[in-house]
């Protein structure tokens, strides 16, 4: 089977990318030489091999903090990865709400540690301080102790090239998560006793979702004698649970995967958006006919994933008829007491009047910037041989799940995976709780799609399964034929900038008009060629350029 990875991620960051200047000859060996000498200081055993150093070695490496690991420090993969690595590690732990505050200030005060991992280092950050020397280039480095990362080139070049800088070097290492059901996340989910209590179908179309939803208000199908049923409610702020992220696909091609690539496409080699089109207005259309029938809850444009959870886990009955995102957890407790959220059945998407019938394709698969060694490591050939070894898969196991046989295990002869073939591993305790024995996806790290989808299936009700069978069976089959998301895009540091302004203003504004068209507080009919035209104002044919640019580029 042609092996595939789908990668894509934003390059926003509105930074400077400063050339790296010609050296003069003297300069230049005297670098060199100062390089040879730190990298003789350390004697590394053979590519692959471990340990990696005969006498223990410390790397000192800032961390994002990550609310399920209990300590760094006191971590058992931590203890078990020195003992096989004979590499010490001294952690500064970053608060992750602070991290970019934080990263931005040791970059500027230039007080480096050897290596900087799990703060997402943009590729624009990449470029500038990658030219300027404070990020040295893993290339070579790569070349000559890479074993892990040599192979994952190997076996998927698009990693290569999409973390390759315009300058030809690479900068950093990505974290590998390639989750099959995350690349078409933005469902819908519908409570099934409610349609099975109401003898009514699965919504196929636009019209059967309005039918079903006026159901759900009107006939009590909880059953409790009030009129307390909410058809719809969403938060804004969850993953993939926008009110456009579902519904309107079913008018206009309409991904919502990123800050930078928000409702952009391509269609026959040009890049273009969703927003200002007739075909965006008749959905804004439909979304208003749903709230002004009550069938939207007002709340769906202010509340928190939080409070959705409250109305989705309401103790008394249920009261939630549909919601919106990636997984029932938005809106339901995940594997929670009450069982709710296995209740809840993907919509698929649904056909809407002229035809439409997308299900939009978010290709995320790599966290770029994952991994950073700076100019003050003292041997960076160290660094890249530490961080090298966590894609191997039992490195990768350990670091994200935990201990063979504690927390995972080895798949048995005749066990099948999540996609219904042979088995390769399996999860022995549910993964996001807090604790101290894996990194919980920190920093570098190998999964592939035919790695997670090898995992045990543990049966119909195992969230994986779940997630699995309703992307393949109700979104693959319309995954866009005519249209496609945007690729990865370096950009240069001028259309970093330039986009990084003109994509605040833009998506902040249709974000804006999105909700006040659907609850009715702007006229679709009156105030439409309004927005188009502020639209034009705030330069969207521009922002259009640059992505195009950078597109062409790119495709040479």
């Amino acid at each position: 089977m042609k092996k595939r990875l789908k990668v894509a991620f934003s390059a926003f960051t509105a930074l400077s990318i400063l050339l790296a200047g010609c050296s003069g000859g003297t300069d230049k060996a005297g670098t060199d030489k100062e390089k040879d000498s730190a990298a003789q200081a350390v004697k590394l055993s053979e590519p692959g091999s471990y340990p990696l150093v005969a006498e223990k070695e410390t790397l000192k490496v800032m961390v994002r903090g990550n609310p399920l690991v209990e300590n760094f420090a006191t971590n058992e993969f931590t203890k078990w990865y020195e003992e096989k690595t004979n590499v010490h590690i001294e952690w500064e732990v970053v608060p992750e709400q602070s991290m970019q505050e934080k990263l931005n200030l040791v970059l500027a005060s230039e007080d480096y540690p050897d290596v900087i991992m799990g703060l997402n280092i943009s590729p624009s950050q990449q470029m500038i301080y990658g030219s300027q020397g404070a990020f040295i280039p893993l290339n070579d480095l790569i070349e000559k102790q890479g074993t892990q990362t040599k192979k994952m080139f190997q076996d998927y070049p698009e990693i290569k090239s999409t973390i390759t800088a315009l300058d030809g070097n690479i900068y950093a290492l990505p974290e590998i998560n390639d989750c099959y059901h995350c690349s078409m996340s933005q469902k819908m989910w519908i409570y099934e006793p409610w349609l099975k209590k109401l003898n009514l179908e699965m919504p196929k179309t636009t019209d059967d979702l309005y039918n079903v939803l006026k159901a759900f208000k009107e006939q009590d199908p909880n059953g409790n004698g009030k009129a307390d049923e909410i058809p719809l409610s969403i938060s804004p702020k969850s993953w993939r649970s926008s009110i456009d992220a579902f519904l309107m696909n079913s008018f206009i091609y309409n991904p919502v995967y990123g800050s930078s690539y928000k409702h952009i496409f391509v269609k026959d080699g040009k890049m273009d958006v969703a927003y200002n089109k007739p075909e965006w207005k008749e959905g804004l259309r439909y979304m208003n006919k749903l709230y002004q029938d009550g069938l939207i809850a007002p709340e769906s444009f202010t509340q928190d994933d939080n409070q959705l959870i409250q109305i989705g886990e309401n103790p008394d009955t249920v009261i939630l008829g549909a919601s919106t995102g990636g997984h029932q957890g938005v809106f339901t407790q995940l594997l929670g007491d009450s069982g709710r959220w296995s209740e809840y059945k993907a919509v698929p998407p649904l056909k809407g009047p002229s035809g439409v019938q997308y299900a939009a394709n978010d290709t995320t698969a790599l966290t770029p910037g994952a991994f950073v060694i700076t100019k003050k490591a003292k041997n960076p050939e160290l660094a890249l041989r530490w961080a090298d070894g966590l894609y191997e898969k039992e490195h990768t196991l350990r670091s994200v799940y935990g201990r063979p046989n504690e927390e995972w295990r080895d798949a048995k002869e005749g066990e099948k995976g999540i996609n219904g073939e042979q088995a390769v591993w399996s999860e022995l305790k549910s993964f996001g709780t807090v604790q101290n024995v894996n990194w919980a996806q920190t920093g570098p790290a190998m999964r592939t799609n035919e790695f997670r989808l090898s995992a045990v299936a543990k049966g119909d009700d195992d969230l994986e399964v779940i997630l699995y069978n309703e992307t393949k069976n109700k979104y693959e089959p319309y995954e866009p034929k005519d249209v496609s998301t945007v690729p990865p895009l370096f950009l240069t540091n001028e259309q970093a900038s330039e986009v990084a302004d003109l994509a605040k203003t833009v998506n902040d504004y249709v974000d804006e008009m999105i909700a006040r068209f659907v609850i009715g507080d702007a006229d679709l009919d009156s105030e439409w060629d309004g927005y188009v035209q502020q639209l034009e104002a705030m330069n969207l044919a521009r922002y259009l350029e640059i992505y195009q640019q950078a597109y062409d580029a790119k495709s040479k």
